[in-house]
């Protein structure tokens, strides 16, 4: 076979892309696959949905919040993608047969098991491009209330996302609008979470000469993951399309419909890399 060429580079990006700092929540839910295989073959005909317990799909919202160095200064990101987990066709034979908790737990040593992205919503019109013209991502603007677990704020496991319409106006400037398009709430207080070694995570775009790619993101310590299977924990999440009548609304109530259960929840918060302790008085002494 001849070795497929790499997908270019366009200017002014550099790969690899490298966080600075990043703090991640995502929540899976195990569905009927039948609309899943629809959709997905709307979005990414050469992918597959991978089916778990049951014989049941895998969904995904995963929210995430970065800052990236640049060598004009600093930016900060957040957007949430609306993923399914699947594979490319073609690499059917090379899959190993997990359960979503195996899966969940990064057993997938062939990484073939990737996020395939149907929306992208995301606040940095930088990063918008950045996505599109990298990785093949259906992606576009929003912007973002949010509250998350914090060394700097009360202690507490909850992350509440709320994600609204935006446009890119002149100047590549976000501007925000004020119509909600989600809500995602996950109360983790009080769980004992488990490592997972997950990463590298491959994420799956088709372009638009219709070719499949993928491209792994590596995260450097192991997730937490939090097993919501069991019936007490039902409460625990809560998802609210605001906006069912548009592409991500509409999307998200096909294949997962009210009432869902979420089958676990997965964090990545990074470390502190410095803190600026609290001030003390120094005698004054005499005084001239």
């Amino acid at each position: 076979m001849t070795p497929l060429p790499l997908p270019p580079v366009p200017e002014p990006f550099q790969l690899p892309f490298h966080y600075g700092a990043l703090h991640q929540i995502g929540v899976d839910w195990l569905v009927d696959p039948e609309p899943v295989h629809t959709l997905l073959a709307k979005h990414h005909p050469d992918l597959t949905a991978a089916t778990f317990d049951d014989g049941r799909a895998l969904v995904s919202l995963d929210y995430q919040l970065y800052f990236a160095q640049y060598a004009f200064g600093g930016g900060v990101t957040q957007e949430i993608e609306f993923n399914v987990i699947a594979f490319p066709t073609a690499e059917a034979d090379r899959l190993p047969r997990l359960t979503y908790d195996r899966y969940a737990r990064g057993w997938d040593q062939t990484k073939l098991l990737g996020i395939a992205r149907l929306h992208v919503v995301c606040d940095n019109p930088f990063a918008i491009r950045a996505g599109s013209e990298l990785y093949a991502e259906p992606k576009y603007p929003g912007w973002f209330e949010v509250g998350l677990p914090s060394l700097n704020g009360p202690a507490g496991a909850t992350w509440t996302v709320r994600c609204k319409t935006a446009e890119v106006g002149p100047d590549d400037t976000l501007e925000r609008g004020s119509e909600p398009l989600l809500d995602l709430a996950a109360r983790l207080d009080g769980l004992t979470a488990v490592a997972a070694n997950s990463a590298p995570i491959t994420g799956y775009g088709t372009d638009r000469e219709g070719r499949l790619l993928a491209g792994p993101m590596n995260v450097y310590q192991p997730y937490s993951w939090y097993d919501l299977s069991a019936a007490e924990h039902s409460g625990r999440t809560r998802l609210t399309v605001h906006a069912p009548d548009g592409d991500l609304g509409r999307d998200l109530r096909t294949v997962l419909p009210d009432g869902t259960p979420a089958a676990g929840a997965w964090t990545y918060q990074s470390p502190p890399v410095a803190a600026h302790n609290r001030p003390y008085y120094l005698s004054a002494g005499p005084r001239p």
